[in-house]
C-alpha cells in the first residue's frame, strides 16, 4: 500500500521539532480526519535555513511532514512555495488515493509559514 520512501520517512521522519522564536509558523489540519501538521521556519538571506515539524495524524501524515522538510531546506521562499502537496506525494513515490486529501497537507502548512514569515516581515519592517 505505501512506497518504501512513504515507509522510510514514517519510521525515520527527518527534522522533527520546534525551532525556538521561529520566523514562520503554519499550522494545517483535516477536521475528516483529523491530521494536524505544524510547519518551523528560520529563514536566512531569504532562504529557508532550517525547518521543524510536528505532525499528528497517520504514518502518511507523518512522511508527508518529513519530506516537505527535506525538498525545501536550502531553498529560496520564492522556490519553497512551488512545492505542492502533488510534488510532495510524488517525491515519495506516491500515496493512496484514500490517503491524498488527509494526509498530504504538508506543503499547505509549509505555505502557511512562508506566509506568516512575510506578515511578520511587513509589521517588523
Amino acid at each position: 500500500m505505501y512506497s518504501e520512501k512513504v515507509m522510510d520517512h514514517f519510521t525515520y521522519p527527518r527534522n522533527v521539532g520546534e525551532i525556538e522564536n521561529p520566523d514562520g509558523v503554519g499550522e494545517v489540519g483535516n477536521t475528516v480526519c483529523g491530521d494536524v501538521m505544524k510547519i518551523f521556519l528560520r529563514i536566512k538571506d531569504d532562504r529557508i535555513e532550517d525547518i521543524k515539524f510536528k505532525t499528528f495524524g497517520c504514518g502518511a501524515a507523518i512522511a508527508t511532514s518529513s519530506m516537505v522538510t527535506e525538498l525545501v531546506i536550502g531553498k529560496t521562499l520564492q522556490e519553497a512555495k512551488e512545492i505542492s502537496n502533488k510534488t510532495v506525494a510524488e517525491a515519495l513515490g506516491g500515496l493512496p488515493c484514500q490517503k491524498m486529501h488527509c494526509s498530504n497537507l504538508a506543503a499547505d502548512a509549509l505555505h502557511a509559514a512562508i506566509d506568516d514569515y512575510h506578515k511578520k516581515q511587513k509589521v517588523s519592517g
